[in-house]
């Protein structure tokens, strides 16, 4: 009977595949009806097509992705230190990018008679698919029964400690505790006379009261309780490959929205439908780099944040409001604040203290 591991390898590689070819043939097959109510029901272009999708998927399954996957197993170790996921970047190549441009030829085939009525069914398959490849390069080093200690939130993290002066260190040697020697009062508390004398000799030194609260124990920004006991505690649970899945949705939002203004009727029929599908396609890359790679803030400006902006301004202007403005805001507070905390704060007009 195989090891769960070999069991969870089989079903990540299976549904990785599935992703790969399923948008693909859904897509050229609505393609190749296209292409039959254009030539008046020529059923040989519609085989033709049909067969076209078959071979490319036969020929980059054996030529690309199968070697791929064997490489990536074989040489797992050096794999996980390089900050690409090349099986994230080949899956854009090979299904991502053909579909998209199928998609684009659609709406040129038709030639404006808006035979193909756009159905929303084969982008959303795309884009499910996509987030699913995604999901799965992300969950890969989970478990898939039982917790997972790696992706538990941790305890309470100390990361500065400060020496806490205690009260015995502030008296004078001459002042004792209860009627009691200066010395025996010094060790009871744990201080040693020279340490005393120490700090009498030191005036400067802050009393308890002068510090701040804040500086004693710095705790780290993510902290959560591990647990609570009591009667709601089922509602504290939680775990963390759940929320990849939440966080993987989260993450594709803008480009989900995006493809859907490329489906409207009234911009999918016109030159506008090559920004709108060229772009979209930009912002699939950034499934190519690691989720905790700093360079992945970086690129989600530059490959959709800021593309996108410019892009919904241009497409209020010329269509109205064929997308919500909520998107406009947001790749508009984005793309300054970026630029703002992660460039101009390093400036000297920004570093002074007097500024708030």
């Amino acid at each position: 009977m195989p090891s769960g591991k070999t069991v969870k390898l089989i079903l990540y590689e299976a549904l990785q595949f599935a992703a790969l070819v399923t948008p693909v043939f859904v897509i050229m097959e609505r393609f190749a009806r296209l292409v039959r109510d254009v030539r008046s029901g020529d059923h040989t272009a519609y085989w033709l097509v049909v067969a076209v999708s078959i071979a490319y998927v036969t020929s980059v399954t054996l030529l690309v992705w199968v070697p791929l996957k064997y490489l990536l197993l074989r040489q797992r170790g050096f794999m996980a230190e390089i900050t690409l996921r090349p099986a994230a970047l080949a899956y854009l190549v090979l299904c991502t990018f053909p579909c998209f441009a199928i998609l684009i030829t659609s709406s040129k085939v038709d030639g404006g008679h808006r035979l193909d009525h756009f159905a929303e069914l084969p982008v959303s398959l795309l884009l499910f698919c996509l987030i699913c490849v995604d999901v799965i390069e992300r969950i890969r080093p989970c478990k898939l029964t039982g917790p997972d200690p790696d992706l538990e939130y941790p305890g309470p993290v100390l990361t500065n400690l400060e020496q806490v002066t205690t009260v015995s260190s502030q008296l004078r040697p001459d002042e004792g505790q209860n009627g009691l020697n200066p010395v025996h009062s010094e060790v009871k508390n744990g201080i040693t006379p020279g340490r005393l004398q120490r700090s009498n000799a030191s005036p400067s030194q802050p009393t308890p009261s002068s510090r701040a609260p804040s500086t004693a124990y710095l705790y780290s920004s993510s902290l959560r309780p591990r647990s609570y006991s009591g009667h709601l505690s089922f509602l504290w649970k939680k775990d963390g490959r759940s929320e990849v899945f939440v966080e993987t949705f989260l993450f594709w939002l803008d480009t989900v929205e995006m493809v859907r203004v490329a489906g409207e009727p009234a911009v999918f029929y016109t030159v506008w439908v090559f920004p709108l599908y060229i772009l979209s396609f930009l912002s699939t890359l950034r499934m190519s780099i690691t989720p905790d790679n700093p360079l992945l803030s970086f690129a989600g400006v530059v490959l959709q944040d800021l593309p996108f902006l410019v892009l919904r301004i241009a497409l209020i202007a010329v269509f109205g409001h064929v997308t919500p403005l909520l998107y406009l805001l947001k790749n508009t507070l984005v793309t300054l604040t970026f630029i703002y905390f992660t460039y101009l704060t390093r400036l000297k007009l920004f570093r002074r203290r007097s500024m708030f």
